[in-house]
């Protein structure tokens, strides 16, 4: 039942803010540097993230043990909700994108990520809350865990969306940091960094 978790989170957590690389020559210094600083603290983000994601990959054998599952799904989970509350952070401590209505999408897009880190601190307790010595029981729950992120995958990802549109996306999708990373060492179960409880943040499953 793993493996419907993974593939659920490879295909929505693998990125918000991985752009497509259309270029243009005519945005203004303004917007590329806005793009920068938001792009340049966003990276280890997305790294993160992309950890997360292989290290669930990796556990999804048939023959893995519940609790092993567990541990590594509910470190994932933590890692995933820290990312996106600091992408909220970082697209809020950037300011406003210097273009029309750049405030309100600002503030749409950081409430978006504060939203998703949440939902991925729900999961977490969730995940921490299943049965482990009955392999069925831990299946079921698992399964349900899986169909609740699909949700968050597929759901409220219009500010985001809008967010990386027009000239602003343009001049983000130039930036290396705004780029999708390749996943390096997954994050491990006892060694999760603390604080991930904080509540906010939500994959969008345009990458």
């Amino acid at each position: 039942m793993n493996k419907k978790l993974a593939a659920t989170l490879s295909g929505g957590a693998v990125l918000v803010l991985t752009l497509s690389g259309c270029s243009s020559d005519d945005n203004s210094d303004k917007v590329n540097g806005w793009a920068k600083k938001v792009c340049d603290q966003v990276q280890p983000q997305l790294q993160k993230i992309a950890n997360a994601n292989a290290a669930i990959q990796q556990q999804t054998a048939d023959n893995s043990k519940p609790a092993d599952v567990q541990k590594t799904d509910s470190a994932a989970f933590q890692q995933i909700s820290q990312a996106y509350k600091a992408l909220g952070a970082a697209v809020d401590s950037a300011g406003p994108p210097p273009v029309d209505s750049g405030e309100t999408t600002q503030k749409e897009a950081v409430k978006e990520l504060d939203a998703s880190s949440a939902a991925y601190a729900n999961l977490q307790k969730k995940v921490d809350a299943l049965e482990t010595k009955d392999q069925a029981k831990f299946a079921d729950g698992l399964k349900g865990i899986a169909d609740e992120l699909n949700k968050i995958s597929t759901s409220g990802d219009e500010a985001l969306k809008k967010l990386q549109s027009g000239e602003v996306g343009t001049a983000m999708a130039k930036q290396k940091g705004c780029q999708k990373p390749t996943a390096s060492v997954p994050p491990k179960a006892d060694t999760a960094p603390s604080g991930a409880t904080s509540p906010s943040a939500s994959p969008s499953k345009k990458a």
